[in-house]
């Protein structure tokens, strides 16, 4: 049975956290190519982590396509305090998902890594032949290394069962709808909250974790979705691509650039006791342009700009999350 719509080569998909702040933007994309058909299993329905829930879900889907964006995730905080956690369910998840739709003849599946799979001190800009000269940053290595398994998974069952599926690593992602939960969320977004927060009550200060002297690059959530639907539609190769935009930032920079977008005028407390995890993040992104055409469109000024306004205008004490 031909499944391949005028637009979109897969008709039926199951977009697993498509709920997410990523995964979101993914669906929307999908949902623009009718009449594609795109289910987002809910974990109160579908525990990922138990291969027997795996299985009921291919059975009720019945996808042609996977694309594989839930995870458990965090900041450096989060990943030290929950090593095993991290480890444990992204694993699971990860290599339950594609050998059962291996089994239940999913046609391709996409596998969504992470930047923190890269050894500590990867030359930069960081090549996708470079993942496995040395072991990770210590403080998210068991989540980059559960991520990690899913691209050796992949390109062994493309050599043994000639199964399709690709394996993406995005830089670090932010947008509008991100996670602004002080405990568990990522660099700009925890930013902006600090600055935004102490604005509005005129504290003279906020504190940032680490030195400041360390680099990272950050990719525009809805530039990302753009790359996963443009690999899922056309790329079928096991080899890992890079999504990015290939350009780093300072965090002392980037903290002044957020303080100076968001009006905050006070001091920057720098928590020199605390980690800065690797100390630079820069990736090569030829390779995605060269394989599937993707290029990052958003600046990162005006992607804070649009994630600063969407915080504003959605901020309620109490209520970010």
């Amino acid at each position: 049975m031909d499944t391949a719509t005028p637009d979109f080569p897969y008709r039926k998909i199951v977009v697993t956290g498509g709920a997410g702040f990523l995964g979101r933007f993914v669906v929307k994309k999908l949902r623009a190519y009718s009449p594609v058909d795109v289910l987002v299993p809910r974990s109160r329905e579908y525990n990922l982590i138990d291969a027997q829930e795996v299985k009921r879900l291919l059975t009720d889907a019945k996808p042609d396509l996977v694309i594989h964006l839930a995870a458990v995730v965090g900041g450096i905080g989060h990943n030290q305090r929950n090593p095993g956690r991290f480890f444990y369910d992204n694993l699971m998840m990860g290599v339950q998902l594609i050998e059962q739709s291996r089994l239940h003849d999913v046609k391709k599946f996409v596998a969504i890594g992470t930047v923190c799979a890269y050894p500590k001190f990867t030359p930069v800009p960081f090549k996708e032949d470079d993942l496995w000269m040395v072991y990770p940053e210590e403080t998210n290595a068991p989540y980059g290394l559960a991520k990690k398994m899913m691209l050796v998974q992949s390109q062994a069952y493309r050599q043994q069962y000639d199964y399709n599926s690709i394996f993406l690593l995005p830089a670090n992602l932010y947008g509008p709808g991100d996670n602004f939960d002080l405990e568990t969320s990522h660099v700009i977004p925890a930013l902006i909250r600090k600055c935004i927060e102490a604005r509005r009550s005129g504290a003279p200060f906020i504190e940032v974790w680490g030195s400041g002297r360390v680099s990272r690059e950050f990719l525009y959530v809805e530039d990302c979705a753009e790359g996963i639907v443009k690999a899922a539609a056309v790329y079928n190769e096991s080899d890992p691509v890079n999504l990015g935009n290939g350009r780093e930032i300072v965090i002392r920079d980037l903290v002044e650039l957020i303080a100076r977008l968001t009006s905050f005028e006070g001091e920057i407390r720098w928590q020199a006791n605390k980690p800065d995890g690797q100390p630079r993040r820069q990736l090569n992104t030829a390779r995605a342009l060269e394989k599937f055409g993707f290029q990052a469109r958003t600046s990162l000024e005006d992607g804070l700009r649009r994630t600063i306004d969407w915080f504003e205008n959605s901020y309620a004490p109490g209520t970010a999350n």
